[in-house]
């Protein structure tokens, strides 16, 4: 299965546009959207291009592929807006064998087995954790307000490999392979 994991789009037509073109050039089945979709909260600066009616007009046909949990800046007007789920402070999805819990990363950190993938956004920094329990922590960076010198990011999942990639261009840049 193939999967991009987005987080922190905080309303920026410009680079929605961008990740909408790299998730369907990709053939991927599921966008998975980590929170913050359509606005970009008291403590960030504008983003390019912010426009949350434009990003909803991106979104929305793709709804039977996304998947999405509740950052800290959505708000129940967004579900009146959106037409895909926004609401829920988690998620899953079961991918080769493979469990991947989705929270914002704003939450309490939810019980998983061992050998779990934790997918999280909010801090706009791409990280891979090796945590003792033997899960794994993994954050996609942000795709329109990135913090500490990362890249505008995304993260593509396939065959066992997480690969960071770059919203602008599609280049990889960083790897984590399952195992």
């Amino acid at each position: 299965m193939k999967i991009l994991i987005a987080s922190d789009l905080h309303g920026s037509a410009c680079y929605t546009r961008m990740l909408v073109d790299n998730f369907l050039a990709s053939g991927a089945e599921l966008l998975v959207l980590l929170g913050d979709i359509l606005y970009h909260g008291p403590r960030n600066d504008l983003p390019r291009e912010y426009a949350p009616k434009a990003v909803i007009e991106l979104l929305n046909p793709l709804a039977d592929r996304i998947i999405a949990v509740r950052g800290n800046c959505e708000s129940e007007v967004d579900q009146m807006v959106l037409q895909f789920p926004v609401t829920s402070d988690y998620g899953t999805v079961f991918a080769d064998g493979m469990k991947m819990y989705l929270s914002h990363g704003h939450r309490e950190v939810p019980k998983m087995p061992s050998g779990s993938i934790y997918l999280t956004g909010h801090t706009h920094v791409p990280l891979k954790e090796d945590w003792e329990n033997g899960c794994v922590h993994l954050n996609p960076g942000s795709v329109s307000i990135p913090k500490e010198n990362s890249p505008h990011s995304f993260l593509m999942y396939e065959n066992g490999v997480f690969s960071w990639r770059r919203v602008r261009n599609n280049k990889e840049y960083m790897q984590y392979v399952i195992g």
